[in-house]
């Protein structure tokens, strides 16, 4: 597995700006066999022969997918995949160059920050035809994943796979500090006064009761934002929500923390990122990723625990995200592309992906390999978040607000600045940018 935070990072402004301006320039391809304008699908013969290219980022998958390409390949033996992988920090400029010159792979990983902008810049091909014909049954995938990869009511991506938040804390420091555990039904106060308390058992020892991975919301505000009632943009995608009273709710939870010395500063986790503290036991509690599970479970052995989200005013909804397989709108061979994303989005293909134990499939219940790779926590957990969690906030041009959320949200839990005005400028800002997507 690449870094988490490699994994999820976005492009920089500069980067996607430039991308909407060249993706935009040379507009889409030709939709070709098999989905013309939305029809149904029709399975090429299974003698067919092509040879297509896989990209993906993640060499620790490769394994994986490749005994995925052997299972497709006792169908269509004719049709040979290639695998080709490039390193997270540099896919989506990869993948933008082909954009821009008409070569992109035949069958790609797509993520949500980047879906709607390939989408609408008509490089991808609707895969309206696989849905209609039933050769993919989105019904077999979390709603919030179908609806993540389908833009203006086109279906354009098949979920791969997911990952959720919950919060892992360390038993050993609970106990040592004589504090009963997290448990499924805890809420923010509950949080806050046990972290209170391990914060004050530890004093001096620069042991903290609570740390979140303020650099990015996935795995912190953005979840308190929904767990208070807000959201971080309209469903729509035009309209930003960090301006309601429900949002800055979510933010001050992260300053109120730290204004009680329950967290580390911001400067400190700047320094030192939550995940690196937890793993270190300088952290009792951290919210964090369905991907960190095996990591952490390394890290901390038997003294790892588990629960989900405390429920915040309204919820402990959390966001999901996951990738998805995309073909490109002017794919050389739509129909033998579109053959083998249908494949990869069958049962058969998600339960070789969960033995691999390295994300959990897309295939609602083919993720038991997956939970038994970590014996020691549930698992569990992150899929029945997966039920009621809300889509990844993203746009058209989604790194736009990503770069006003990195430039604005960081002096407010410094307490540089208070926390609504920073939210009401990141909301105007994030307004504005949206404004010029369409």
């Amino acid at each position: 597995m690449n870094k988490p935070l490699d994994r999820r990072s976005f492009l920089s402004l500069t980067a996607l700006g430039a991308a909407t301006v060249s993706l935009a320039a040379c507009g889409g391809g030709s939709t070709g066999g098999g989905t013309a304008a939305g029809g149904a699908y029709t399975a090429p013969a299974t003698d067919t022969s092509a040879t297509l290219t896989y990209a993906i980022w993640d060499e620790a998958q490769k394994p994986g997918m490749q005994k995925i390409i052997d299972s497709f390949n006792k169908q269509y033996p004719n049709i040979k995949v290639n695998i080709d992988i490039t390193p997270y920090a540099a896919y989506w400029t990869k993948i933008q160059t082909e954009a821009s010159s008409n070569s992109l792979p035949d069958v790609f990983w797509m993520n949500g920050p980047h879906i709607k902008l390939y989408a609408e810049n008509n490089q991808l091909l609707s895969l309206e035809g696989l849905k209609s014909s039933k050769a993919v049954d989105t019904s077999n995938y979390p709603k919030a994943l179908v609806d993540l990869y389908s833009t203006n009511g086109t279906f354009y991506g098949v979920p791969k796979d997911f990952d959720t938040i919950g919060l892992f804390y360390n038993k050993a420091l609970f106990k040592q500090a004589g504090v009963a555990e997290p448990t499924g039904s805890w809420t923010w106060d509950d949080l806050k006064k046990a972290a209170a308390a391990i914060s004050k058992a530890n004093d001096g020892k620069g042991v903290y009761g609570f740390a979140g991975d303020l650099t990015s919301g996935q795995t912190s505000y953005y979840n308190t934002i929904l767990a208070a009632g807000g959201t971080v943009i309209s469903p729509d995608g035009k309209k930003s929500g960090y301006d309601s009273t429900a949002s800055i709710a979510g933010l001050q939870f992260w300053r109120d923390l730290i204004t009680a010395g329950i967290s580390p500063s911001m400067q400190q986790l700047t320094d030192t990122s939550a995940i690196d503290m937890f793993t270190s036991k300088k952290v009792a509690m951290t919210f964090d990723g369905s991907w960190n599970a095996g990591p952490h479970a390394k890290a901390l052995g038997s003294d790892l625990g588990l629960v989900t989200l405390p429920k915040g005013p309204v919820s402990n909804q959390c966001v999901i995200h996951g990738l998805a397989n995309v073909v490109p709108a002017n794919a050389k061979n739509p129909a033998a592309a579109q053959a083998f994303v249908a494949f990869l989005g069958t049962k058969e293909a998600a339960q070789i992906q969960a033995e691999t134990g390295t994300v959990i499939p897309a295939f609602n219940g083919t993720q038991d390999a997956w939970v038994k790779s970590v014996p020691s926590v549930d698992l569990n957990i992150f899929l029945d978040l997966a039920s009621k969690a809300s889509p990844f906030p993203a746009s058209r041009n989604t790194s736009a607000w990503n770069q006003f959320e990195k430039d604005l949200i960081p002096a407010a839990f410094a307490g540089t600045r208070p926390v609504p005005d920073v939210a009401k400028d990141l909301a105007a800002k994030m307004n504005d940018a949206l404004s010029k997507e369409s």
